[in-house]
């Protein structure tokens, strides 16, 4: 268990510096939803966007807020919050939502899917 302690993680490879959009996500995601875990992951890298992007980011957050929600609404939560970064810049957001329960009997986090390219299918 966590013992209600937040922790942020950074995943090197990830993220090299927080730049102020990954920063502008932990603090509304801390804010709005006292998660017991919580890594934000810029993904920006892997995909065909220029060096030091903030445009696709991973979440994993960890809530008492989402006990006793769906799934879709545990995202639209995620999104609701984050919805300005949504609308100026942040291009894809994937989201691991999860209850204490849930993260204490399976603490594991799905894998990105590779660039498809977007557009250049």
């Amino acid at each position: 268990m966590l013992h209600g302690e937040n922790r942020i993680k950074t995943n090197k490879m990830a993220t090299l510096a927080a730049g102020p959009v990954r920063q502008a996500v932990i603090k509304k995601l801390t804010e709005a939803l006292k998660p017991a875990h919580l890594d934000v992951i810029n993904e920006s890298f892997m995909h065909n966007v220029p060096a030091g992007s903030e445009t696709h980011f991973k979440v994993i957050v960890v809530s008492d807020a989402f006990s006793k929600k769906p799934l879709i609404q545990r995202h639209r939560l995620v999104n609701e919050t984050l919805k300005e970064e949504l609308a100026s810049g942040v291009h894809a957001l994937s989201i691991q939502a999860k209850t204490p329960e849930q993260w204490e009997s399976n603490p594991k986090i799905s894998e990105s899917p590779n660039c498809m390219g977007g557009s250049k299918r």
